[in-house]
């Protein structure tokens, strides 16, 4: 038995409880789960990466660049927050469009976050193996060894149970803090913010130099040097969005998920602007971090010397893992919500008989990943294979997320215009505005990807990963569809599906 939603050239097929029962979720999160759950997919980008952008924009035009995108992420999050308990369910983004924009326009919105929440682990995971690496002394040609054992190790932690994924998350990304914190506060007797934040200049070419003395301009690159920073701006608060995956899993998404997201926001925004700070005003300064893979670390050396070097690596892992383990959770909830109405196959959204968990979904998510990333190693060799992991993979990350945004918020919008009798337990109060206002920088910041090569590849895969999922879904998917809580919802006017 078929319904053919009209004028859209979907089918839906009928299913019995069995199949919902087969897809079971538990609930378990309360607020502190959930703001760990945030703040511990983010935290790797204050680990290392925003960093690049100083050689982009100087230390000047980085803090506007993350001033701005501070502007967007609170639009955006604000408007998450409305949105999530008023639409509880795992689908998240896909979930907001697909109600806001019908069917087509809920899985290019899933598509976008499909192509974050699998690439960025794969990234978090070949940093981790390179600061393994060193610790270590691993030959480079064994790093694929760490992506592996990664992936099995956190993977199966997700797999156990979400008792266990939040808890684990929750100690990590404190952990995290603490290594972030511990920093900031051995970090602000030797500051001299002039001398090292401000050691940028620029030569006649428009090169990068270093000013030995200090003492540079604000803006070193002027104001297009601020936007050309928004790029790496991103990785102070990106995969914050990802919070709403755990709307079914969460005890009282109505009113644990605005806190857990507003509270993961405000820690995000002050570790950002300490991190800006402090880690760019010790010794070596901003010309030196701008070309940095382990900025903090580089931070750590530079208080305590060389000597323990290796300990302080460890100490660096501990955010990315935070981040690996969380966005794996993200990636297998986002999976499950697409596959359980129809969009991806139905069998990526089985659920563990006994620990509920998206085990299936995960896997797959993990077993893609891989896949690339040893495909790149394979074809373009262990040396020009680190740089595309590094660079052109992180990048197709940023535009995926970049797109998302921008389809959150004008569900967000549209939801406010066309659906104002939907219960909305908590209202954004930038509203409308604010989420303009993360359309509008978004797209900027996708323009300033557009013009740097290298992230220009990136947009490349994610035309790629596009093309593959809209045909799958134009020829199979969208004949498949069930009626999951997220389609009740839609198709219902909000009176259905909770």
């Amino acid at each position: 038995m078929a319904d053919k939603a009209s004028g859209s050239g979907i089918t839906y097929q009928a299913v019995d409880h069995s199949y919902f029962d087969k897809r079971g979720l538990r609930r378990y999160a309360g607020v502190a789960s959930l703001w760990a759950l945030g703040v511990g997919a983010v935290i790797s980008g204050h680990f290392s990466g925003w960093n690049f952008g100083l050689g982009a924009g100087g230390w000047g035009g980085l803090l506007i660049a993350a001033i701005l995108i501070a502007i967007m992420y609170l639009g955006l999050t604000f408007s998450i927050a409305e949105m999530s308990p008023a639409l509880p369910h795992t689908g998240a983004a896909y979930s907001f469009a697909r109600t806001a924009m019908g069917p087509w326009g809920g899985f290019v919105t899933g598509l976008c976050e499909n192509v974050e929440y699998v690439i960025t682990p794969a990234v978090v995971v070949f940093f981790i193996s390179t600061y393994l690496g060193s610790i270590f002394g691993t030959p480079e040609s064994v790093l694929p060894l760490y992506w592996v054992a990664g992936y099995l190790v956190f993977v199966g932690l997700n797999v156990v149970g979400v008792e266990l994924s939040f808890k684990v998350t929750l100690v990590v990304t404190v952990l995290a803090l603490a290594c972030l914190v511990g920093f900031w506060i051995s970090a602000l007797p030797v500051i001299d913010f002039g001398r090292w934040a401000l050691n940028i200049g620029v030569d006649a070419g428009g090169a990068m130099v270093e000013l030995p003395e200090g003492g540079g301009a604000f803006l070193p690159f002027g104001w297009y040097g601020a936007l050309a920073a928004l790029p790496f701006a991103v990785w102070l608060f990106l995969a914050i969005e990802q919070l709403p995956l755990a709307a079914e899993e969460s005890m009282d998404p109505k009113k644990d998920m605005p806190k857990g997201i507003i509270l993961g926001m405000i820690t995000l925004i002050v570790s950002a602007f300490m991190i800006l700070w402090l880690n760019s005003s010790v010794a070596n300064g901003s010309f030196a971090l701008a070309t940095s893979g382990e900025p903090l670390l580089d931070g750590f050396k530079a208080i305590y010397g060389e000597g323990i070097a290796k300990v302080l690596a460890v100490v660096a892992v501990i955010g990315l893992i935070a981040s690996f383990h969380t966005i794996i959770y993200a990636q297998g909830r986002q999976i499950y919500s697409l596959s359980r109405a129809g969009y991806f196959p139905r069998w990526l959204s089985v659920t563990h008989g006994t620990r509920k968990t998206p085990h299936v979904a995960m896997v797959a998510g993990a077993v893609v990943a891989l896949v690339i990333m040893f495909a790149i190693w394979e074809i373009l060799g262990e040396a020009e294979a680190t740089a595309t992991i590094g660079g052109t993979l992180l990048n197709m990350a940023v535009f995926g997320a970049m797109l998302s945004y921008i389809a959150q918020a004008a569900s967000f919008i549209l939801l406010r215009l066309n659906y104002p009798m939907i219960e909305r337990p908590y209202r954004s109060p930038f509203g409308i505005v604010g989420a303009v206002l993360t359309i509008v920088i978004a797209a900027v910041t996708i323009v300033f990807q557009l013009l740097d090569p290298i992230y220009v590849k990136g947009v490349i895969g994610v035309a790629i990963w596009f093309a593959l999922g809209i045909v799958y879904f134009a020829i199979i998917g969208r004949h498949k569809l069930v009626l999951s809580p997220e389609e009740q919802f839609a198709l219902s006017g909000g009176t259905s599906g909770h």
